[in-house]
């Protein structure tokens, strides 16, 4: 039984909303203790302190990205989500940048896969979701680790003997 390694992508979005929600709650208690007399500041105080921990609640139940492979088996985990591939199967991958970056897996003849929706949609997507926050260099020495070659996508591609 080989190892499981694992890449799990940062999500600055949970980051955030936690830390936020912290503060929030830390404004809202400071408030209080400023004046707890007077009703204006108890009122502010407590909406703060509320909105604080349904921030803190809400980003703890985001869900990061996995990237996982052992036994012969790549997984994307995300939540419930999950999609397991066996490595027989997966000929290349390649990666989408942007605001959010996302990770293509090709077939053996170089044809991007399908997925089903993250979101539970009806739509079938051509990659998988990963976050903004995910270091390319990460994500190509884990595919590496894992075997599977970056997709060639340069027109001239074959023997270099022309």
């Amino acid at each position: 039984m080989s190892e499981t390694v694992r890449l799990v992508c940062p999500s600055g979005r949970k980051h955030g909303e936690i830390w936020g929600g912290a503060a929030l709650a830390v404004l809202g208690a400071v408030t209080i203790a400023l004046s707890p007399t007077h009703w204006a500041n108890l009122v502010l105080g407590l909406l703060l302190a509320a909105a604080g921990a349904a921030l803190t609640w809400h980003g703890s139940r985001l869900h990061s990205p996995v990237l996982e492979f052992s036994d012969g088996e790549f997984r994307y985990v995300r939540g419930r989500y999950v999609v397991r591939i066996p490595f027989a199967d997966i000929g290349s991958y390649y990666l989408l940048t942007g605001r959010t970056r996302s990770l293509g897996l090709c077939d053996l003849t170089g044809r991007p896969r399908a997925f089903p929706s993250t979101e539970g949609r009806r739509a079938a997507r051509p990659y998988l979701p990963l976050t903004g926050l995910a270091p390319i260099g990460r994500i190509e020495m884990f595919m590496a680790a894992a075997g599977i070659p970056p997709r060639d996508r340069s027109i001239t591609s074959g023997s270099a003997d022309r």
